[in-house]
């Protein structure tokens, strides 16, 4: 494809990425009015948000693989149509229960739209200039991020639009890109006529980590640390992970390939997206809940709050972009953008319910320049160290540990929330705190308090969310530690490397293939 084509297709490209992730930004700052309309609990506002991530996560790398095996745009059109599905599901829903289900189905479509759009640009545009291009990806993310909860803020305080609109949103953007791709993506039909797809490694997989996930949520609160449930779910688990691991390594189309993640620079880069995502996602989720139960503003003012975290991932992205793209070299802002985000976590965990908004402000701008300098980037590293041929399994293997890690990062810090606020509000009203229908706490609706009960919950609230955030800062430095490891990596210039060539580090790529 030439230059003209290539900025065409990337425009639908870009499209679709800014409709994935609208679609979680959108939701994320409006889910308190949300859930307290509906009367939810705090562990149903967690799996609102893991119901995506946990299909999504799950999908990825199965997404990444087809990709290698069948026509890359007709994979990201059914991704983009299973989305609007989902998101016209999600804004129809009765109850909590339907959207949580609508929300794991959407979550499908997500994990396509993520997984598809960054194997499709893998194709088209060399490692070396990708990092300029990445920028791009950056620069939309920002907008989405920053966009969308002031889009989500405003439609919620709109009486003539309401939340259900927070789904609906998405669905005419997502059918412009399908519309846009349809006339500009043009890439070569490969099918394999030998093609398999384990489904059995996905289903075990998935299977493995929800299980997983589901004694996170429900551990210390239904039943105890120490108890037969958590011998069941966790040992259940580890024998449904393991059986995954062995079929992946006899099958011969691994969902997840082994020889890839086993290799020095994907496995280092796909422990530090592990360790962003779980910082990342279980971090920012919670921010917006901070700024309306913990601060009391209404959902605009709460994503107007958003803005200096947005703004240094937009930042931070396009200038290490094109920085990367005219260096050649990214290890050295690997390094320096996962101490940056450790740095803004550990900001975040010093605040509490009356902490100046200058200085939760200063702590967001950081985490968000942190970001914007790894995460992309990270997936840049892995699909520099590959050959074409597995740039979609390599791709999808990175998206799929960093969801995964967004997951597990949601459910723990959801859960150590819960658990905190449960145990706080119980000391605060002597054990006789509001209760829902549901048997948990109804204090994200607070409105419908009380005003010396509000005041207490928002507290509460207010000053338990930091303890999340020290645990992001922590988990962060496991980021740093991988991004120290890596080896030098110089970006190459060319597309594929040799046909012979397995995965390996991009430093043993011979200079021909740079």
């Amino acid at each position: 494809m030439g230059r003209r084509q290539v900025f065409e297709s990337l425009s639908g490209l870009l499209l679709v990425l800014f409709v994935a992730m609208i679609s979680s930004t959108v939701v994320s700052i409006a889910l308190p009015r949300i859930i307290g309309s509906l009367n939810g609990t705090q562990t149903q506002y967690t799996w609102v948000v893991t119901a995506t991530l946990l299909t999504m996560t799950a999908s990825t790398p199965i997404w990444g693989k087809l990709a290698d095996l069948f026509n890359k745009k007709l994979l990201l059109q059914v991704g983009i149509t299973i989305f609007v599905t989902g998101s016209l599901l999600a804004g129809f829903s009765q109850n909590v229960g339907e959207m949580i289900a609508a929300r794991a189905f959407q979550g499908l479509g997500v994990g396509a739209l993520q997984s598809l759009v960054q194997v499709v640009i893998a194709a088209i545009i060399p490692p070396r200039e990708r990092g300029k291009y990445n920028g791009y990806l950056g620069g939309v993310m920002a907008l989405a991020t920053v966009g969308g909860p002031l889009l989500g803020g405003l439609i919620v305080d709109v009486s003539w639009l309401g939340w259900r609109w927070c789904f609906f949103v998405g669905v005419p953007i997502a059918v412009i890109a399908f519309i846009v791709l349809q006339k500009t993506l043009h890439l070569p039909h490969v099918r394999r006529e030998d093609a398999k797809v384990d489904y059995l490694g996905a289903t075990l997989i998935a299977a493995g980590v929800s299980l997983l996930l589901i004694w996170v949520s429900f551990v210390g609160n239904s039943f105890a640390w120490l108890s037969w449930q958590t011998g069941a779910m966790v040992g259940g688990s580890l024998v449904l992970l393991g059986a995954a691991i062995a079929v992946e390594s006899r099958v011969p189309e691994p969902v997840v390939p082994l020889r890839i993640v086993a290799s020095r620079t994907p496995a280092l880069a796909i422990l530090a997206s592990v360790a962003v995502g779980m910082a990342m996602f279980g971090g920012a989720v919670f921010l917006g809940q901070y700024f309306q139960v913990g601060r009391g503003y209404s959902p605009t003012e709460a994503g107007l709050l958003t803005i200096p975290m947005m703004a240094g991932v937009l930042v931070s992205s396009t200038i290490s972009g094109r920085l990367i793209s005219r260096v050649g070299k990214i290890k050295p802002y690997l390094i320096a953008g996962t101490t940056i985000l450790v740095l803004g976590f550990f900001g975040l965990g010093l605040m509490d319910h009356a902490t100046p908004l200058w200085q939760v402000g200063g702590a967001m701008l950081v985490v968000g320049i942190g970001v914007g300098m790894t995460m992309q980037n990270l997936v840049l590293a892995v699909q520099n160290a590959v050959p074409l041929s597995d740039v979609g399994a390599a791709t999808g293997s990175i998206t799929f540990f960093r969801s995964l890690g967004g997951t597990v990062g949601v459910s723990v810090l959801g859960a150590v929330l819960a658990n905190r606020v449960t145990a706080d509000l119980n000391a605060a009203f002597g054990g006789a705190m509001p209760q829902s229908g549901s048997g948990g706490t109804s204090a994200l609706n607070l409105k419908a308090l009380p005003p010396q009960v509000r005041e207490v919950v928002m507290t509460v609230y207010g000053d338990a969310t930091a303890h999340i955030f020290l645990i992001s800062a922590a988990v962060g430095i496991v980021g740093v530690l991988a991004a120290l490891a890596l080896k030098p990596i110089r970006l190459r210039t060319t597309l594929d490397l040799k046909p012979q060539t397995a995965v390996e580090d991009a430093d043993s790529v011979p200079t021909s293939a740079r």
